[in-house]
């Protein structure tokens, strides 16, 4: 599937890894992971870690497919608030949700640090705007939830607010523990990394036809009629994933971004705080490392590549208006602008393991809007499942009965 268009700025600002090695020949491994985006490079790694056999296989140039559609924002907090996740899945779950976004981007950051790679990872707050009385209430409710379980979360009045960023709002939240990324930049230098420092095998421009069940594992088949035996596959395709699951367990949205020309440092507000807001759908922004501003949002229900598409122009103009009236001092002239295809669950949160009676075929599908730490869970819980640990996470994020 075209999972997104346009001219996604991540490619354009890194060098493309030019990666050309189709599977030419039968292989064996233990385990093989399908997808070379963020997802699947995370697990990568932590499989690399344990030194533990891995073959990557993609279909695509590396990297090219939802990974370089992301605006790669690392927040704690997911698409489904705090308190409408308690209603949903129940306290315990909802909460061990949210203090595993906050853990993973701590586990993220010292990822990089550890392979001396710089994919632009950088600290920065994050304030969700309260866009109307109903959204005002919303939010006070969440921090009182958020206060009782000791997350990190402070209150901003409508005075404060204004002061602190310039922005006229009911209200809002803040917290300093959220962080940015370059997500294409990011996936591929865990690769290169591991390409030079581990037992890994990166295949490109290798399509898996088929699979089948073996007695100790599986053996998938290639396109070009090639075979690969392992133990475990591991699904990091995103949505596209859905060809190997027996039921459909997420809806498809298209969402839109734009980002500006660069503009002088001292134009972009207070701390540069990652800023989203309680209305649905939600409209969400972020600076980058050379002071151009990324801006996203006007999601719609996913039907076609050409439906999407053809909104393109029209959403540019609805994006460029919404961040002129938000911050009418700030120039903004787009520069660049795309549109891609995302994941969304019913409870907001992944899924995670194995499907009921497979016990060998994996998934790591980081659905909604907060996927990046999702596929950091995702990838420590998959790890676990291979060197056969308990993994107690499995409880939230599994394939469980009440979630399918």
């Amino acid at each position: 599937m075209d999972l997104h268009s346009g001219l996604p700025y991540w490619i354009i600002k890194n060098e493309l890894f030019d990666y050309f090695n189709p599977l030419d020949a039968d292989i064996e491994t233990e385990v093989v992971i399908i997808g070379s985006g963020i997802t699947g490079s995370l697990v990568a790694h932590e499989l690399c870690e344990a030194k533990i056999p891995c073959v990557m296989i993609d279909k695509r140039t590396i990297a090219t497919g939802s990974s370089a559609a992301s605006t790669s924002q690392l927040q704690y907090e997911i698409d489904v608030p705090l308190s409408e996740l308690i209603e949903k899945v129940g306290e315990e779950k909802a909460v061990k949700a949210y203090k595993d976004c906050l853990d993973s981007i701590t586990d993220l950051e010292n990822i990089y640090k550890k392979i001396k790679a710089d994919p632009d990872f950088r600290r920065v707050p994050t304030t969700l705007l309260a866009s109307n009385r109903k959204g005002l209430k919303l939010l006070k409710k969440e921090y009182e939830i958020r206060k009782k379980y000791d997350l990190p979360v402070d209150f901003l009045e409508k005075e404060e607010l204004k002061e602190q960023l310039n922005l006229d709002a009911p209200g809002a939240l803040y917290n300093e523990t959220s962080a940015q990324m370059d997500c294409y930049k990011g996936a591929t230098s865990i690769l290169k990394y591991h390409l030079k420092q581990s037992n890994f095998q990166l295949f490109s421009h290798t399509l898996i036809t088929d699979y089948e069940e073996t007695s100790s594992g599986y053996k998938l088949l290639t396109e070009g009629g090639n075979t690969i035996k392992c133990k475990y596959v591991i699904i990091a395709a995103g949505f596209e994933a859905g060809e190997f699951l027996p039921k459909k367990v997420m809806d498809l949205l298209s969402t839109y971004v734009i980002i500006s020309q660069p503009v002088y440092e001292d134009m972009l507000w207070k701390n540069r705080s990652l800023i989203w807001e309680t209305k649905e759908p939600y409209l969400y922004m972020r600076t980058t490392v050379d002071n151009r501003i990324i801006v996203g949002g006007e999601d719609i229900s996913f039907s076609n590549p050409k439906h999407r598409d053809s909104r393109l122009r029209n959403k540019i103009k609805k994006l460029e208006n919404k961040f002129k009236k938000m911050f009418p001092e700030i120039p903004f002239v787009t520069d660049m602008a795309w549109c891609g295809t995302f994941s969304a669950t019913k409870d907001g949160l992944p899924f995670i393991g194995a499907w009921p009676e497979k016990p060998n075929m994996l998934f790591a599908l980081g659905y909604g809007g907060n996927g990046i730490t999702f596929s950091m869970i995702a990838a420590q819980m998959i790890r676990n499942i291979v060197e056969d640990k308990e993994e107690p996470r499995l409880d939230v994020y599994g394939f469980n009965e009440d979630r399918i």
